[in-house]
């Protein structure tokens, strides 16, 4: 059965024990080695160098190949706020359509943001991996003089997993698909994280916060979006 999108319980499955997990994990990763380790092994499997950095897979399938198909889901969400506009019997699914848009636009304009902010390097940028700088743990300070990285959070998997609105929207118009669609993008998010794993582009945690981060966005705009909706409407 579905929930109210306002009642308690609704927020705290959608939201309360969402972030929970999330600051779990994050914390979990931030203070542990698990970061370093899982890049080792990626690194120590690749002879000592990130070979697959460059590899046709991981480079031209997974990293150039996701941004055309995501390139074309922007597209094509583009034409269906577009047709929603002008063909009558589209119309109860616009405002749906904006918030998808807003949603997945703006969790990938808020990661890439971050990206800039954070100043974090990626692997391949240190020198335990062949690189020039030193490892820095997140959230730390960077030692004087060291030019700042833009590797944190993860801006590929952000790709797939700002779609993470998906849910919502199918939850709000197609409920029995919701979960097909969460677990679509999450599949997707994991294949393109996964391939910036291996060419060393990125830590497991990166991926982790993208994630939280993206489905906090979704979640806290689709709470705001309907009430809004819901106090505009008469009655």
């Amino acid at each position: 059965m579905l929930l109210p999108v306002h009642s308690p319980a609704f927020v705290r499955q959608h939201l309360y024990w969402p972030l929970l997990l999330f600051i779990a994990c994050a914390l979990a990763l931030r203070f542990s080695a698990l970061d370093l380790y899982l890049a080792d092994s990626l690194y120590r499997w690749q002879g000592g160098a990130w070979r697959w950095r460059e590899a046709w897979l991981t480079a031209t399938v997974i990293h150039e190949g996701g941004r055309t198909v995501i390139g074309l889901a922007v597209l094509l969400l583009l034409a269906l706020l577009l047709l929603a506009q002008f063909i009558p019997r589209w119309r109860p699914w616009r405002s749906g359509l904006w918030y998808l848009a807003c949603a997945s636009l703006g969790a990938g304009l808020l990661i890439n943001v971050l990206k800039q902010l954070t100043r974090v390097d990626c692997p391949w940028d240190l020198v335990r991996y062949g690189g020039a700088k030193p490892y820095v743990p997140l959230f730390a300070p960077l030692p004087a003089g060291l030019e700042p990285g833009a590797c944190f959070p993860a801006g590929h998997a952000s790709a797939a997993y700002a779609w993470c609105a998906l849910y919502y929207w199918c939850l709000r118009y197609a409920p029995r698909w919701r979960f097909w669609a969460l677990g679509g993008v999450l599949l997707l998010g994991v294949v393109f994280g996964l391939g910036q794993q291996v060419r060393g582009a990125h830590f497991l945690s990166h991926d982790v916060w993208t994630l939280g981060l993206c489905w906090l966005f979704a979640t806290l705009l689709y709470l705001w979006w309907f009430r809004r909706e819901q106090e505009a409407s008469p009655g």
